[in-house]
């Protein structure tokens, strides 16, 4: 299942046969996302490929099944680091390889990673600690004691609000550098943030530039990981390959904002009554947090069909 993210949209012609080759029919049978017993071509393969849209200073790329692996994968990546840097370079001794197994220290360390008050990460085991969009996705898992922190909300419209909000920036990388120094004292250092660009499924939340460069400086400062994931941001719908090239980072994170578009409703129960409507009239939107209502247009749409779009909205709206 997928969520806003097929930045082509569904069934495009040019998909459907470049999935009939035999290069696709390959990677398909091969699984594509195995790190072990890869097939021959398949270094080049993603050099040729996701390596041309690399995040500028990144070489290295791997595929995974869908954004959920990625981001436990990318977690699972940075707690490694995170020990490796601890044991100064090392790689586990017989002390950290027999305790693991048992689930004690120090082979098994008590980490944690702090998501954002709205972020989605997935829906997975792991990931439903770190995901704080809706209480239906997480109700009766169980989930690790891990830090949430402000994501902000900003006064609009932005230019009259450009003081306010830079005071909401500040508290909530404030509120950040609180959380990092109280897991930390508790003995459960933070080893990763992870972060959307954009939240998405938690409402469409957006945060400046300068947030995330601020909330970069605090991850560096500390020795932390900085994940960005870019699940539904990354392929070009906000302007630029990947949302994050907007912040004009210091360095590479862990990895006009073009045709991401969103509107608020009164109440949840007349977002969801468009929604029902417009697909009933044949026009997709998609529902985010209590009452956001998201337009993800393919990057390949026309006028034409803006046109389209446009109608079957004003027809949807005149029904509700």
């Amino acid at each position: 299942m997928q969520i806003s993210s097929l930045p082509l949209g569904y069934n495009h012609p040019d998909l459907l046969k470049a999935a009939a080759s035999p290069q696709c029919l390959v990677s398909q049978v091969s699984r594509p996302a195995l790190a072990l017993f890869p097939r021959s071509d398949f270094v080049d393969s993603l050099e040729r490929t996701f390596g041309c849209v690399a995040p500028k200073g990144m070489k290295a790329v791997q595929t995974m099944v869908d954004g959920s692996s990625a981001n436990e994968n990318a977690i699972k990546a940075a707690f490694i680091w995170y020990m490796t840097q601890r044991r100064g370079g090392n790689p586990p001794d017989a002390e950290h390889l027999s305790s693991c197994m048992k689930h004690r220290q120090p082979g098994t360390p008590k980490l944690s990673v702090l998501s954002f008050d709205g972020g989605f990460h997935g829906r997975t085991l792991g990931l439903l600690t770190v995901t704080r969009s809706k209480p239906i996705h997480k109700v009766d898992i169980p989930a690790f004691d891990w830090p949430v922190a402000k994501f902000p909300r900003y006064k609009y419209p932005l230019d009259q609000n450009t003081k306010q909000n830079e005071t909401i920036d500040n508290e909530c990388l404030d509120d950040v550098k609180q959380k990092v120094e109280e897991w930390k004292a508790k003995g459960e250092e933070v080893a990763a943030i992870i972060v959307e660009p954009i939240q998405a499924e938690g409402g469409d939340h957006y945060g400046s530039p300068a947030f995330f460069r601020g909330l970069q400086q605090i991850a560096k400062k500390n020795g932390i990981v900085f994940i960005v994931d870019e699940v539904q941001t990354g392929g070009g719908a906000t302007g630029d390959f990947w949302a994050h090239s907007h912040w004009n980072l210091p360095f590479p994170p862990g990895r006009g904002l073009g045709t991401f578009a969103a509107v608020d409703f009164p109440t949840p129960e007349l977002r969801d009554k468009l929604v029902a409507t417009a697909a009933n009239n044949g026009l997709l939107v998609g529902g985010c947090g209590d009452n956001g209502l998201r337009f993800r247009p393919a990057l390949i749409f026309e006028k034409k069909h803006l046109e389209i779009a446009f109608d079957l909205l004003d027809k949807s709206l005149k029904q509700i």
